[in-house]
C-alpha cells in the first residue's frame, strides 16, 4: 500500500494561488498514476486531475482546466497541484489518491478561498 501525505493547503483570497504536494515514502510511488480529488462541505467528493505514472498523460476536470496544473517528480516521490486563480467554489479538502491495488488515499489538506 502506498501511504500518501498531502500538504500545502491554506487560506487564500480569490484570484490567489496555492501549490499542493502529495508525497510518499513508498519505493513503488512511481509505479502508479496519481489522482487529485476534492470534497467541499456537504458535497460529494469531486474529481480534479490525474497524472500517469511517468507524467506523460494528464487529465483535468472541466471545472479546473486552465487554472490548475498537475505535475510529478518521481525522484522526489511527489506529485504537485499548482492551483491558480482560485475561486471560493474551490474551497474544499483536497486529497491525492494512488491507482494502486489498495486504492490508497491521503488524509487531505484544507484549501479555503475567501471572496
Amino acid at each position: 500500500q502506498v501511504q500518501l501525505v498531502e500538504s500545502g493547503g491554506g487560506l487564500v483570497q480569490a484570484g490567489g494561488s496555492l501549490l499542493l504536494s502529495c508525497t510518499s515514502s513508498a519505493r513503488t510511488f512511481s509505479y502508479y498514476a496519481i489522482n487529485w480529488w476534492r470534497q467541499a462541505p456537504g458535497k460529494e467528493r469531486e474529481y480534479v486531475a490525474t497524472i500517469s505514472k511517468n507524467g506523460g498523460k494528464i487529465t483535468y476536470a472541466y471545472a479546473v482546466e486552465g487554472r490548475f496544473i498537475i505535475s510529478r517528480d518521481n525522484a522526489r516521490n511527489a506529485v504537485y497541484l499548482q492551483m491558480n486563480n482560485l475561486q471560493p467554489e474551490d474551497t474544499a479538502v483536497y486529497y491525492c489518491a494512488a491507482e494502486d491495488d489498495y486504492g490508497s488515499w491521503g488524509q487531505g489538506t484544507q484549501v479555503t478561498v475567501s471572496s
